[in-house]
């Protein structure tokens, strides 16, 4: 399942305990769940494992903490309630979609 209105800041000018905060939206508890599940195996087939991992259970917030990065999956309503996007308002945006392949340059005619 797709995590929605997935945000990347770079927060570590000013933050002391990570780089990279994410914010991302599930539909329902079951569904927040299902992303943080996607995400502990995506970092685990990295050998990435969680420093701490908070409310899994009946929550509308699940918070993966990985150190550097600290992934923050809310329920729509939790999310406008607690609304980091503007607590960390000063990170920078960070460009984490996957880049399309390289393409071959062309063969320079001679």
């Amino acid at each position: 399942m797709k995590a929605e209105d997935i945000v990347a800041l770079d927060v570590k000018r000013f933050c002391s305990f990570t780089d990279v905060i994410v914010i991302c939206t599930g539909s329902a508890r079951t569904h927040l769940r299902a992303i943080a599940a996607k995400v502990e195996e995506r970092m685990g087939e990295r050998s990435i494992r969680p420093m701490a991992i908070e409310g899994l259970s009946d929550t509308d917030w699940i918070v993966l903490d990985y150190g550097d990065v600290v992934a923050h999956i809310f329920s729509d309503d939790s999310r406008r309630y607690y609304n980091l996007e503007r607590l960390w308002g000063d990170g920078q945006p960070v460009d984490w979609r996957p880049r399309s392949p390289r393409q071959p340059r062309a063969r320079e005619k001679s």
